[in-house]
């Protein structure tokens, strides 16, 4: 019964959530093709002046053009999205998802490796890859894409991303002609993969980076871009993979899942990438078109260990029992996610299945608490320990849609076992966990998977070193593991040690994975060539149309 009063009541807020983003919406919206830039977006504005670009762009002053608007409410600077520089923070994602960029090898539906900008490589001994890139590749400039073009692209990423750098070890490149060859510091069996990664979006450097607009390979020519607001691509009429049947896309920042929702309900914009589940229904009918992929994007929660409160294994312990995942998959996501055990999806070989966990138990978290000393003493409902009351500070974000249900879902779970959860959920949510005790938990989403290979995620989450690593976690025989992992080329080997590393962090209590997404895209059933992917990373392709 309890379960159910949580459920109706969030349920119950969405419509009067909806009804304001609504008037909000069409308070916005104006006579206007799409709402404007919301309050607080940063005004960086930059128009490509780099002459070699228009070589590739198609004349649109005259003529008929098909014309695309497409609603994302990931690209921000929010999600580290502030332009399309795959050299920049997260920039990649934008980069290669609107066909600016692309890399030199890409992801089937079944993460599989597939050739796109090389033909094929060769691993020649632990340390070294020969890459073979194609011809007849060019960038949208016209230059001709060669080894050496590549050869600069990866120096310079290795050179200015941290991530990448720590990624790929590179220790020398070399090009002849058509033919690149990588050898790298240590054993690196994921490097092919890890070149599939955003950041490995090939751009032409000696073109330079005009406030975040590069120069790359794909469909489209970024024309125009403000941070937190929009950018315009043009297509690419010289692209070496076919011509695209688009003439002109302008991709909308719209943070807001409803506003999102009544945009493209109202026929402001043809398609919509982040669209909260709750607003699924009203595109179920013949005028939409849904694309769904399922996904390793997961809903997960990071703890801190660096705030005295969550060095409590039993707290940590209580909060992980404490999140009803199953009742958030079936209440919130409707259908379009499915619950997360370990750090991959149960489909994976080194999935959620092969783990042994424990799921939603509030008797057994509430056990667990009265054992440590953290008993109600007052009978307000919160638990206390030595004065100190048990709250938690839940940081998260708010245009990931579902976070923010999330929060107040596990609200409600977990002060049914006496945990209070002081809920902040901002935009600014990077700078907050930046703060060393300034948090407890943090809530966000992340594809787990995003090389194909279990690597991707310890390398980025769980490691001593790793980038975004934001509560200071550390575990000797993990670290141990890791270093096992990164010489090991044998793919049944890789996915046994995935899954004991995935046991290490989970009888830590260090991450609790809540949940998977099934990402889908909508748009207006006049557009086509429109498809979810696995990985999450393409979307505006050579394919799409609109009629």
């Amino acid at each position: 019964m309890k379960k159910n009063r949580i459920q109706n009541a969030i349920i119950h807020r969405l419509p009067a959530v909806l009804a304001a983003a609504f008037l909000a919406s069409a308070a916005l919206s104006g006579c206007g093709s799409a709402p404007p830039r919301t309050d607080g977006s940063q005004a960086i504005h930059a128009e490509s002046s780099a002459d070699s670009q228009k070589e590739g762009a198609e004349d649109l002053s005259s003529g008929e053009k098909k014309s695309l608007v497409f609603g994302d409410t990931t690209f921000n600077a929010e999600n580290e999205e502030s332009n399309i520089d795959p050299h920049s923070a997260y920039c990649g994602w934008a980069c290669i998802r609107y066909g600016v960029g692309e890399t030199l090898f890409k992801f089937s539906d079944g993460m599989e490796l597939e050739p796109w900008i090389a033909s094929g490589y060769k691993n020649i001994d632990p340390l070294t890859w020969e890459i073979s890139i194609k011809d007849g590749v060019t960038f949208s400039n016209g230059k001709a894409v060669d080894a050496e073009a590549v050869k600069a692209c990866i120096e310079d990423l290795a050179a200015v991303h941290e991530r990448a750098a720590g990624d790929l070890m590179i220790d020398e490149i070399l090009a002849d002609g058509q033919l690149l060859t990588i050898r790298t510091k240590e054993e690196k069996p994921t490097l092919i993969n890890y070149l599939c990664d955003p950041y490995g979006c090939i751009i032409d450097v000696e073109a330079g980076n005009e406030n975040g607009i590069v120069t790359g390979t794909g469909p489209f020519i970024a024309k125009e871009l403000v941070t937190d607001d929009h950018i315009k691509l043009v297509k690419n009429k010289s692209y070496w993979n076919g011509e695209p049947k688009i003439d002109e896309i302008t991709v909308l920042t719209i943070s807001d899942g409803d506003t999102l929702a009544f945009s493209l309900q109202n026929g402001d914009i043809d398609a919509a990438y982040g669209m909260a589940y709750a607003s699924y229904p009203i595109f179920e009918n013949d005028d939409y078109t849904f694309s769904s992929s399922p996904t390793s994007r997961a809903f997960f929660c990071q703890m801190n260990f660096r705030s005295p409160i969550m060095q409590d294994e039993a707290v940590r312990k209580a909060i992980a029992l404490g999140i009803d995942k199953q009742g958030f998959v079936d209440t919130l996501l409707r259908g379009y996610g499915y619950v997360g055990t370990g750090a991959f999806p149960d489909s994976f070989s080194y999935g959620g299945q092969k783990l042994e966990t424990e799921g939603y138990d509030p008797e057994e978290a509430k056990a667990e608490l009265e054992e440590a000393g953290w008993i109600d003493r007052d009978g307000d409902g919160i638990r206390e320990k030595d004065g100190q009351a048990l709250s938690i500070r839940w940081i998260s974000y708010p245009s990931r849609q579902e976070l923010p249900l999330l929060a107040e879902y596990a609200h409600s779970t977990l002060k049914e076992i006496g945990i209070d959860v002081q809920l902040t959920i901002s935009a600014d949510h990077n700078a907050i966990v930046s703060e060393p005790e300034g948090w407890d938990l943090y809530a966000a989403a992340f594809v787990t998977c995003g090389t194909g290979d279990p690597a991707y995620f310890f390398t980025t989450h769980c490691l001593k070193d790793s980038v975004k690593n934001r509560g200071a976690y550390y575990d000797e025989e993990l670290e141990e593991l890791a270093a096992e992992l990164n010489r090991t080329f044998d793919p049944e080997k890789r996915s046994q040690l995935a899954i004991q590393m995935q046991e290490e962090i989970l009888d830590d209590n260090a991450f609790i994975f809540c949940s998977f997404l099934r990402m889908s895209m909508i748009s207006k059933a006049n557009v086509t060539g429109l498809s979810a992917h696995t990985c999450d990373y393409y979307e505006l392709t050579a394919d799409l149309d609109i009629s």
